[in-house]
């Protein structure tokens, strides 16, 4: 299997790591690459086609890998945008939106260093996992 990953770190310290396999992701194969930057991992959660996630940030860094679809996190200085395979790790307190600009789901695998989920909302809250999931509680 060949293997050609790019990686880029931004100056408001976002790591986006790009797909370098031959292959398609799978969500088994994203999985595995997540481990090797030693998070928790606590969600594979699907968006539906024009998702939005309005403004938050996690108290902790934060990591996500990409099984399929595209979506854009929106950061105060500029968009990233992840597809398929790519895992893209955020620090802690960077608030940021995220859209899916497209008819299409996006699946990704969501964790953190201690493997809880602690937001803190600057927005709305609008779609965020409580109002997926129907759950009160912002720690999980």
């Amino acid at each position: 299997m060949e293997q050609r990953t790019r990686s880029v770190v931004f100056s408001n310290g976002v790591r986006l790591i790009k797909w370098g396999r031959t292959e398609d992701p799978t969500a088994e194969s994203v999985a595995n690459e997540m481990k090797r930057f030693g998070y928790t991992v606590y969600d594979l959660q699907t968006v539906a086609p024009w998702f939005e996630r309005s403004r938050h940030a996690h108290e902790e860094p934060e990591i996500r890998g990409a099984v399929s679809g595209v979506i854009t996190f929106h950061f105060d200085d500029f968009p990233i945008t992840v597809e398929g395979g790519d895992i893209l790790l955020i620090p802690g307190g960077l608030a940021h939106e995220v859209i899916n600009h497209n008819g299409r789901p996006f699946s990704a695998y969501k964790g953190s260093q201690s493997g809880r989920r602690i937001v803190s909302e600057e927005g709305d809250g609008r779609s965020s996992v409580e109002d997926i999931t129907g759950l009160s509680s912002i720690n999980l």
